[in-house]
């Protein structure tokens, strides 16, 4: 750094501020040096050739001063610190309603790591802003050229990485600001996208800015920055306020605390704006006596060597990344601004309310572009001639008489306080306040008290606002809004910009034309509430299909639907809809930078969602059931069941089971219902019968897989046997993946049981024996729980249990003491609700069945598994009968005995008595009636060789 010199036209005020560091500071040479330094650096800055503008963003003095200097110079190119590549949408703005933010948007990342994306920078614009005026008056100038000299959005994300250290970092130059999303709607307008701004002005020196919010009595800096430097600047000429501002980008700047990585990138920055500057200047041989360089006042002290135009100092730009940006405009909100850049709540809608009043009072006319939504049009082509600007002689300086005579004293408005008194009892009220008269005039009083003890002259909108907090909200808030939130709306309320029809991508002006049959207007920000009949009114089936791909597509609450669902198979004859498209702008703006429709979109998602990194069979059955719903598209169905398939077979884990097999019961029933079955079902339920047979064993064994997934592969296995045997699956392989397993844990031995009952290898007798015994052990008996939690998840895969699983409990209730039952029956309805919630259910019917109806008839019932079973009755003794069979079988036993050994049946031969024997009369009857076939028989058995 080059010694400070006393020459030059603030050669006094350095000499002034060096002594003054000699006789307070112990140690003056530091201090002296960043006094004289700062000098230097306004110094340096005004003396540039190319007229350097310093401003501060949604600055009220910075609007007005711009306005002023516009008005005086006329240039005829403007350098505007802003993303180069955003240029293209600035003639946007005039089909749109302020605020809104300039939006640079990136899905597909080349060069950048994956899970970056999505990529947004967004510049939010106000209509109280400097770069508004300049953005306005460049467009509506004939002859003038504006030129975005700042980095593209693309080198804001090289230049600054987003890790863990950048969060703890101050906020950079510039405002880039990444801050999570704030909680509210209005103020998550702008999500997680990376802001960038024209100055923004705040110590980087945490100690600095704790001593001058201390010393200013004031709570935050927004409030201190109004009070200090906005109203001080509101009336101060060009050259006051161009060194005033550059002197507190001086400060903020030394002061600062040094090798901070953001510090490398401020720098960068302002190399790569001079740099700009420079090649624009050489290209189109523009005089820099007719050119504005606006820019934050930190990089108006920049002293960086590429600083000016003269220096020479080389600086590479390097090239962007392949990544693909997306660009439009969003609406923004003041709450939206506010939180991102760490302003106070309410600052900016003062900001606003400010700049209104100070442009009623200076009677000067700001720019606006032709044709801009909100307001009346007024702009710099239709004023009066304003006369030649005068050169200026040199430089003077201002900063020495500005910074010696104290702040003009303001008067107390009396009119103005007392209508804010009197409207902020009338807003309290109407939001359940007991606010009276006398309430106004304690906040009146208040109001002046706390502004003389802050050492104010008048009571500023913060002063007033902690005056209402004070004397109004004394208690608790009855509304949704308190008094500081009401306060916030007298001063202008929370304005939502919008984004014109013109302005928006193809896809939002193509859903914006196709839901035109309903008769809406979507550009409101309010629910209205779309009645589609669908019998009567055929033609309004496309606007149904249309809302719910959007219900897909976009937030829940952007398009809600009150009554008929679209399911699969399934489609309602009527439909209610409340639809906030105005409030979802934003989404369904950034929604076209993805597709020109709707349907390309939808079906690039699902695509995206099934060849993801995190994509599963689940999800891709999810993906299926969307595209059955949503699209009629046979060609994706199959394309992604194939996927399905394919993402089924490569899993390793059981941990998505449950939603595999509930999503494929859902897609066989409506295929079946539909149609044949698609080839890509066959092929799912045969791989996942043959994957699933793979990993029952593992899964049984491994403490990582749940016993709801062991369930739900069961329930696979036994639901989809008759399908799959049908389809060439052999159940061999069940069983022996049966037999493989060997669990450990009590739930899924339960279910391996409730697995071989299945197959017949566990009677229900041993079932029923095995459980006594866990019972009848003390030890077993805490976790018995746990073996009940088995038998319930095995109802999914052998529903034919639920007789047995009431059996169980009800035994286990009816058998164990209290003194054991009390202790694990928390466990007992814990385990059932973390694990078979689902099932509960069906376990409660089956009771409900089970157990009688009445409390009558609960004193005479006997559970069916204790009824006594009576031995079943003797086989009734055949009557002897005599004959000649029973003659010829009794002389020949060897046949019978030989036909009895070979069917297991004990017993011998009884001697019958012949006499006491009768032969049935009836047989008797018939065999004299038909002798042909006795003689036959005889016949047969006399030419038999003994």
């Amino acid at each position: 750094m080059t010694a400070p010199t006393t020459a030059g036209p603030f050669g006094a005020l350095r000499e002034q501020l060096t002594a003054a560091a000699g006789a307070f500071a112990g140690s003056s040479g530091a201090v002296a040096e960043i006094l004289a330094g700062i000098v230097d650096d306004v110094d340096r800055a005004l003396g540039e050739e190319l007229e350097i503008f310093p401003v501060c963003h949604h600055s009220p003095a910075s609007a007005l001063a711009m306005v002023r200097r516009l008005r005086a110079k006329q240039p005829k190119v403007i350098y505007l610190e802003l993303c180069e590549d955003l240029q293209p949408l600035l003639g946007e703005l005039r089909n749109c309603s302020l605020p809104v933010a300039v939006q640079a948007f990136a899905s597909e990342l080349d060069g950048f790591p994956a899970d970056w994306g999505p990529l947004s920078v967004v510049a939010p614009i106000t209509e109280a802003s400097a770069e508004y005026q300049a953005i306005a008056y460049a467009l509506e100038t004939p002859g003038v050229e504006l030129v975005l000299v700042d980095r593209s959005t693309d080198h804001v994300f090289q230049w600054s990485p987003r890790r863990p250290a950048d969060a703890a970092d101050e906020a950079p130059a510039g405002g880039d600001v990444e801050a999570a999303a704030p909680a509210g709607e209005e103020a998550a307008l702008h999500g997680d996208a990376v802001g960038v701004e024209i100055g923004d002005l705040r110590p980087r020196f945490a100690e600095l800015e704790a001593y001058l919010l201390h010393h200013g009595k004031v709570r935050h800096w927004s409030e201190w920055w109004d009070q200090y430097v906005e109203q001080p600047l509101a009336d101060a000429d060009h050259d006051t306020y161009r060194q005033v501002m550059v002197l507190i980008g001086s400060l903020f700047r030394r002061l600062r605390p040094a090798g901070a990585d953001r510090q490398d990138r401020d720098e960068d920055r302002e190399r790569y704006m001079w740099t700009r500057m420079r090649q624009h200047l050489a290209a189109s041989g523009a005089d820099p006596a007719d050119c504005l360089y606006v820019c934050g006042a930190f990089h108006a002290a920049s002293r960086v060597e590429q600083f000016g135009l003269r220096a020479d100092a080389p600086f590479e730009i390097g090239p962007r990344t392949g990544t693909r940006w997306h660009y439009g405009l969003i609406p923004s909100s003041h709450s939206a601004i506010e939180a991102q850049f760490g302003l106070a709540p309410g600052s900016v809608s003062i900001a606003s309310a400010t700049w209104t009043k100070a442009v009623a009072r200076t009677k000067l006319s700001p720019f606006r572009l032709e044709g801009q939504r909100g307001g009346r049009t007024r702009t710099g082509g239709r004023r009066r001639a304003t006369p030649a600007p005068v050169p200026a002689a040199g430089v003077a300086d201002r900063l020495s008489g500005y910074l010696a005579q104290p702040p003009a004293t303001q008067s107390l408005d009396e009119a103005e306080l007392r209508g804010w008194c009197v409207d902020i009892v009338r807003l309290a009220r109407r939001n359940g306040y007991l606010a009276s008269t006398a309430d106004a005039i304690a906040v009146f009083e208040t109001s002046i008290l706390l502004a003389g003890l802050r050492n104010r002259a008048r009571p500023t909108p913060y002063d007033f606002a902690d005056a209402a907090v004070t004397c109004i909200e004394k208690d608790v808030v009855p509304g949704r809004r308190d008094v500081r939130r009401l306060c916030e709306i007298l001063f202008g309320g929370d304005r939502v910009g919008q984004v014109g029809y013109e302005a928006l991508p193809p896809l939002a002006r193509d859903v914006h034309d196709r839901l035109a049959p309903l008769g809406l207007d979507l550009e409101k920000r309010t629910i209205q509430r779309a009645l589609v009949d669908l019998r009567a009114n055929p033609e309004l089936v496309p606007c149904s299909d249309l809302l719910w791909r959007l219900r897909h597509l976009l937030p829940r609450d952007a398009v809600r639907p009150i009554m008929g669902e679209r399911r699969l198979g399934q489609r309602s004859i009527q439909e209610s809809w409340d639809l906030a498209l105005g409030r979802s702008q934003r989404a369904l703006i950034e929604l076209g930078y993805e597709g020109v429709t709707v349907e390309q979109v939808l079906e690039q998602r699902l695509r995206r969602a099934v060849r993801g990194p995190a994509a599963t069979a689940s999800v891709a059955l999810e993906a299926v059931e969307d595209a059955i719903r949503l699209l009629d598209s046979p060609r994706l169905v199959d394309e992604l069941g194939n996927r399905a398939v394919e993402l089924l077979a490569a899993e390793r884990t059981v941990d998505d089971a449950p939603e595999v097999l509930r999503r494929i019961r859902r897609l066989l029933a409506h295929h079946r219902a539909t149609g044949p079955l698609p080839a890509w079902c066959e092929a799912f339920v045969t791989t996942g019968y043959a994957h699933y047979c793979t990993l029952l064993p593992t899964a049984f064994l491994d403490e990582e897989s749940g016993v709801r997934q062991v369930g739900a592969m069961l329930g696979f296995l036994f639901g989809m046997e008759s399908l799959a045997l049908s389809l060439g699956c052999d159940r061999s392989q069940l069983e022996l993946a049966v037999a493989q397993s060997h669990p450990e844990t009590p739930a899924k031995v339960a279910l391996l049981w409730a697995a071989r009952h299945q197959l017949g290898l566990l009677p229900l007798a041993e079932l029923r024996e095995r459980c006594a015994a866990l019972l009848a052990n003390p030890l077993v008996v805490p976790a018995f729980p746990q073996y009940l939690s088995g038998f319930v998840q095995a109802l999914e895969p052998v529903p034919g249990l639920a007789p047995f699983v009431v059996e169980v409990m009800s035994s286990a209730f009816a058998r164990l003491p209290d003194p054991v039952l009390l202790p694990w029956l928390p466990t007992l309805i814990t385990t059932l609700r973390e694990h078979g919630a689902e099932l509960v259910p069906l376990l409660v019917r089956e009771a409900g069945r089970t157990f009688p109806g009445s409390l009558a008839a609960l004193d005479a019932w006997v559970p069916p598994w204790s009824r006594p079973t009576s031995p079943p009755p003797a086989p009734a003794v055949p009557a002897a009968v005599s004959g000649p069979v029973a003659a010829l079988l009794a002389a020949n036993p060897q046949s019978v005995d030989a036909v009895a050994a070979l069917l297991g049946c004990a017993g011998g031969w009884r001697e019958v008595d012949a006499a006491t024997t009768a032969v049935p009369a009836g047989l008797t009857a018939l065999l004299a009636a038909h002798p042909e076939s006795v003689d036959a028989v005889a016949d047969l058995l006399a030419a038999t060789p003994r």
